[in-house]
């Protein structure tokens, strides 16, 4: 079983989406921009997930311990 993690390689932020792109496959060019459209069209709601997502989520170092 694969497990969410943010990574340390992939980042510009937090390195949220850049875990989720290895795990999921996807380029991560792909998700900031769904990231940053879908946050006009919630009103915010999904940048909030967003930074509650970087607090709990552990990077892929703290893993490895």
């Amino acid at each position: 079983m694969k497990k969410i993690y943010r990574s340390t390689d992939e980042k510009q932020v937090s390195g949220v989406l850049g875990g989720l792109s290895e795990l999921y496959n996807i380029d991560v060019s792909i998700l900031r921009i769904i990231l940053v459209v879908s946050g006009f069209f919630t009103g915010g709601i999904t940048w909030l997930i967003y930074l509650v997502a970087a607090m709990v989520i552990p990077t892929d170092k703290q893993l490895l311990k």
